[in-house]
């Protein structure tokens, strides 16, 4: 005989189920989240606010960066600024990614000291001046290079100043210990200068420099572009002196982490630079993709949209390739690499006092275990190879009177009626000019064979022309440089720098001049 439940078991029953549901519900940590969300605002829905919202988890990688348009290529492939579902990080390796923009120097540094970001924008010139400070505490990696400088960096000149040895004496604002700094002092040097020569003006950013200069409390400043624009507008007759288009290989942004947070998150390290250079690579070889990197940046930065699609084209977005011959992994490559502008930039710093500890050497700073590791995705990647080396078209007649840039004397002592180089004629072009040679990769060398007035004017032109050009070869075959970027001259005794008349004054006629000119 079946029992027949009554209406109010029934009922038990029932409140006793609900009741359940209830505590499950509740108890179940996220259960009542995904069962029950929130009421949400008209227009908004919950994956909205997910793609733009701003995670503190372990999930997401914070990335400090400033207003500079080298990190383009890891912002394009994260669709924004702020970690979000629909970037390419999120979609292809799981995780979420940031970029905090950060442009005050010492906030941002304070920030990756207390984790507050992970990686952190720097360029290896300047570099120099800060890893002392951070090292015993931090142990900074440098794990990757995100681009190099192609006009973001400028000196802007009052009228009457039209190459470096005019800055002589004068009036310089410039930001210590900044690229901007290292820029200056690259350019005096080649110059025949040092930052002795002239007037320092030290200020705390390239923004306040621009001001100086406007305001005409200055005659020179070294600026960002795109202020070396609006400065040459609203100072009449003013001009860019140089920018880094000519002085291609001089400032180089890198991002640096903690060896303890590369060594705790090194597959996911990976996977975000494959990203970004993915991105780099897809912005290089399509305006499409550049346009799109701009309205990024466009909203990212809070800039003008052809400030940020400017800001593209004012840097070199650095590939794989780039980076194998920036860590210096390719035995071909003849140029400028992370190490050479380490060294160089330490002994410059040094000798103006601005590093007084001792600093660690590359091996132990440099870490391309990243770049290694991405071999096998990213060696044939389209996109992917090293930037080639700037082509000259032929020297025109106009090229070779062409005003130059800045002109750097060397002495380089010829046997009687010789045009031979021998070795140590080698060793002082390779340490007195070859460093110029190779990071002013985009400008013209003209070299000017030069002697005393002892003998034959014309026999003279004829071998200080042959001695030039002996020169010439030299960096050509030795070094790799393209044949058309030198202008050859042989003055002979026509433009003598001292008096003839005394031993020590021929002496010093009897010289190679080595000139800049614009490309």
């Amino acid at each position: 005989m079946k029992t027949r439940l009554t209406p109010f078991s029934k009922l038990l029953i029932v409140a006793l189920v609900i009741g359940g549901v209830f505590a499950v519900i509740n108890y179940v940590p996220g259960l009542k989240e995904k069962l029950m969300p929130e009421p949400q605002q008209q227009g908004v829905t919950n994956e909205d606010e997910e793609d733009y919202s701003t995670s503190s988890s372990d999930d997401v990688i914070k990335i400090g960066v400033v207003t500079w348009g080298g990190y383009a290529g890891g912002e394009y492939f994260n669709e924004g600024f702020k970690a979000n579902t629909k970037s390419r990080f999120y979609k292809d390796y799981g995780f979420k990614v940031e970029f905090k923009v950060m442009d005050d120097f010492n906030a941002s540094r304070s920030a990756w000291k207390a984790g507050e970001v992970d990686l952190l924008w720097a360029t290896i010139d300047a570099f120099t001046t800060e890893v002392g400070g951070l090292w015993n505490e931090f142990e900074p990696q440098v794990i990757f290079q995100a681009d190099w400088s192609r006009g973001g960096d400028a000196i802007v000149v009052r009228r009457g100043i039209n190459k470096v040895s005019d800055l002589k004496g004068k009036k310089v604002a410039f930001a210590e210990m900044t690229p901007s700094h290292t820029f200056l002092l690259w350019l005096l040097e080649a110059g025949n200068m040092t930052q002795n020569d002239i007037e320092a003006v030290k200020v705390a950013s390239a923004i306040d420099a621009a001001d100086l200069f406007k305001k005409g409390q200055v005659d020179a400043a070294v600026v960002w572009s795109p202020d070396d624009a609006d400065c040459v507008a609203k100072v009449k007759g003013s001009k860019v002196l140089q920018n880094t288009k000519q002085a291609s290989n001089i400032i180089t942004d890198i991002f640096i982490a903690k060896k303890k947070y590369l060594e705790k998150n090194r597959k996911k390290l990976e996977n975000l630079l494959e990203g970004w250079l993915k991105g780099a690579a897809e912005i290089n070889n399509s305006d499409e993709a550049k346009q799109k990197a701009a309205k990024i940046l466009e909203q990212g930065l809070g800039m003008p949209y052809d400030f940020c699609y400017d800001a593209i084209n004012n840097v070199r977005l650095c590939t794989y390739g780039d980076n194998l011959n920036f860590f210096g992994l390719n035995a071909d490559f003849t140029g400028v690499t992370g190490e050479d502008i380490y060294n160089k930039m330490e002994t410059k710093y040094r000798k103006y006092g601005y590093i007084n500890e001792k600093i660690p050497n590359w091996r132990l700073i440099a870490n391309p275990s990243l770049i290694l590791a991405l071999e096998s995705k990213l060696k044939d990647a389209e996109g992917q190879e090293a930037e080639g080396a700037a082509k000259f078209t032929e020297v025109t007649e106009e090229v070779k009177t062409a005003e130059a840039i800045s002109t750097k004397s060397v002495s380089i002592t010829f046997a009687t009626g010789s045009y031979t180089l021998d070795d140590n004629m080698k060793y002082i072009i390779d340490n007195e000019f070859l460093d110029i040679a190779k990071s002013f990769a985009n400008a013209r060398i003209r070299i000017e064979g030069n002697t005393d007035n002892t003998g034959s004017a014309a026999a003279n032109r004829a071998l200080s022309y042959k001695r030039a050009q002996a020169v010439a070869n030299y960096l050509i075959n030795e070094h790799g440089f393209d044949k058309n970027r030198f202008i050859i001259i042989g003055n002979g005794p026509d433009k003598p720098v001292a008096s003839n008349a005394t031993p020590e004054g021929r002496a010093k006629n009897r010289r190679t001049d080595f000139e800049l000119v614009a490309k």
